[in-house]
């Protein structure tokens, strides 16, 4: 099994910075891509950014130009770096990742507990 753990959450002003942490752990046997989604009251979960091992990144629209996200493959974690926050990024910041688990056949996803990040005005 492949275990997610997310960090970094918090409450920030407008305009501000966070930086999520996702650590994966557990029996390893590959990560594919590893990626950020969010979902905020009354929204449905909607993905934030992701980053193939290969370090090619995607990000939704709202994000561009302000969140950046990264891995490192030697600690098979990814981080979010979020500036100028805006209350509209209010929500539980959820990691995923593709891998395969050793003694698995397949890769499947997985999914952190969530951290809450939110931005007051």
């Amino acid at each position: 099994q492949v275990q997610l753990v997310e960090s970094g959450g918090g409450l920030v002003q407008a305009g501000g910075s966070l930086r999520l942490s996702c650590a994966a752990s557990g029996s390893i046997f590959g990560i594919s891509d590893m990626g950020w989604f969010r979902q905020a009251p009354g929204k449905q979960r909607a993905l934030v950014a992701i980053i193939s091992s290969g370090d090619s990144a995607n990000y939704a629209d709202s994000v561009k130009g302000r969140f950046t996200i990264s891995r490192d493959n030697a600690k098979n974690t990814t981080y979010l770096q979020m500036n100028s926050l805006k209350p509209e990024d209010t929500a539980v910041y959820y990691c995923w990742s593709t891998a395969q688990a050793m003694g698995a056949m397949t890769s499947r996803n997985y999914w952190g507990q969530g951290t809450q990040v939110t931005v007051s005005s």
